[in-house]
């Protein structure tokens, strides 16, 4: 599930809304109102149930040859225990845009956004089995009990990473101490 040439996506479990009115998210760290959507490259990063925490890595060029060995794939996703139920049960749809509408966010351009309202090109689609998704993209998914370490070791890595709804994971080892 990936947008066609000049579309861009947004993922959601909500399959009523007609019209993205732009709005300051709830864990937006700017103070300005946008519609969100991704692009190919980063529409995988969504494949998940909106408040799943999940920590992604991805061979980059200038990745070394110990970080390709330490991630042993192109692309990897990790996930908790607990959030299997929900990657198996949830209804998870994509609205399609016309990309003319959006501008890259930021210098890392992992989104897009639109500072107007704009109007999905159609009805939203049914994303379908998250699990056969990955395993169709080549995206090795990794359940563990705890992100952290995967966390920490994929961001001090010479690897591409992202970490979303990581406020949600499992407490760090050491936080479960204190």
């Amino acid at each position: 599930m990936r947008p066609e040439p000049g579309e861009v996506i947004h993922f959601s479990e909500d399959p009523t809304i007609t019209r993205f009115e732009p709005h300051v998210a709830a864990t937006a760290q700017q103070p300005e109102a946008y519609v969100w959507a991704v692009g190919p490259e980063r529409a995988p990063d969504y494949w998940f149930p909106r408040q799943c925490p999940r920590a992604l890595a991805w061979v980059v060029p200038s990745a070394t040859e110990a970080d390709r060995a330490w991630l042993g794939a192109d692309r990897t996703h990790a996930v908790e225990y607990g959030w299997l139920a929900a990657m198996r049960t949830v209804r998870l749809f994509a609205y399609r845009f016309s990309a003319a509408s959006f501008r890259s966010f930021g210098t890392h351009a992992h989104a897009v956004v639109a500072t107007v309202p704009v109007e999905p090109l159609g009805p939203p689609e049914r994303v379908g089995d998250l699990f056969a998704l990955h395993e169709e993209a080549g995206i090795e998914l990794r359940v563990m009990r705890n992100l952290w370490a995967f966390v920490d070791t994929a961001a001090a890595s010479t690897l591409g990473f992202s970490g979303i709804r990581l406020a949600n994971a499992n407490p760090r080892p050491s936080e479960l101490h204190t």
